[in-house]
């Protein structure tokens, strides 16, 4: 029995199942809780990770920084 390449590389054919009960008795809400949680792990279907922001355009930027204690007081102060 010859596979093809999509078999071969571990592809079920589309009559065959992706999930099988091999042991056991699940009713209907453990299946769907199976297959819900199958589908979230192995979906491969992650989203791209998004560019990093440019420091000169990162609105964090316009906001003020705390000035240390006793700051106010030593940027008067002789050098």
């Amino acid at each position: 029995m010859t596979q093809s390449g999509a078999e071969a590389a571990g592809a079920a054919a589309p009559d065959e199942p992706l999930l099988r009960v091999v042991r056991g008795e699940p009713d209907a809400a453990e299946l769907a809780a199976l297959v819900a949680v199958v589908s979230a792990v192995g979906s491969g279907d992650s989203a791209a990770p998004q560019a990093r922001r440019s420091a000169w355009s990162d609105p964090a930027r316009t906001l003020r920084s705390t000035v240390p204690v006793g700051g106010w007081r030593a940027s008067a102060a002789p050098r």
